[in-house]
């Protein structure tokens, strides 16, 4: 197979073209009030990182507006742990590699806020009374030195038409039991036994 490609940045400039003053110039590096409101705001994030050799991981992390984020100060955020698959795929590279990729989205917004920067992981402080949920703190805190900071524009969630309902069609792919057993026929668990665990028990079980 014939492939064309780009193998450096000129190419790239070329095919793509130069951002506008606006684009090239919305980066900052500390927190703006509107940026604060934003996280405030925000239930729902993903968390890119790398490991020591560039292998990238990205994790989602959701919680109620207003108590998935912790604003430190103007250059410090923290994000809360919650109970989950305990992979820590993602923790696990912030020890060898601590930059990491933030992007916060708010329901129905195509607009989405973009936060670079150092991390560290944190398993108690103070502020960790602020993101309590159903009386449960976090495990822990990825707690973020940011870098760069900027809202991203709206258009791939307008081609993608995501927030649409009369998109949405999600009994077009097997249910997360089927799917399980299908990918991991070793599991021990029966398709009958996986769609009662993914079933009430699961959300019930979110914070425990």
């Amino acid at each position: 197979m014939s492939w064309t490609t780009i193998t450096d940045a000129d190419e790239l400039t070329a095919l793509i073209g130069t951002p506008s003053f606006r684009a090239a110039n919305k980066d900052r590096s500390t927190l703006h009030s509107l940026d604060r409101d934003w996280l405030s705001k925000s239930p729902f994030a993903l968390v890119a990182t790398a490991d020591e050799n560039g292998r990238c991981d990205v994790s989602p992390k959701g919680d109620p507006p207003g108590q998935l984020v912790h604003v430190i100060d103007d250059t410090t955020i923290a994000l809360a742990e919650r109970p989950g698959n305990k992979r820590m795929d993602g923790y696990r590279n912030v020890l060898v590699n601590p930059y990491v990729g933030l992007n916060f989205f708010v329901p129905g917004r195509g607009d989405t806020l973009r936060i670079n920067g150092r991390a560290s992981l944190v398993t108690d402080a103070p502020f960790f009374d602020d993101l309590v949920v159903k009386g449960h703190r976090p495990i822990l805190c990825l707690v973020v030195d940011i870098e760069q900071i900027f809202h991203h524009c709206a258009k791939a969630f307008l081609r993608s038409r995501l927030w649409e309902p009369e998109t949405w069609n999600p009994s077009a792919l097997p249910s997360v039991a089927v799917m399980t057993k299908t990918l991991i026929p070793q599991a021990p668990e029966s398709i009958a036994e996986l769609e009662t665990y993914y079933g009430k028990a699961y959300e019930e079980g979110l914070y425990r």
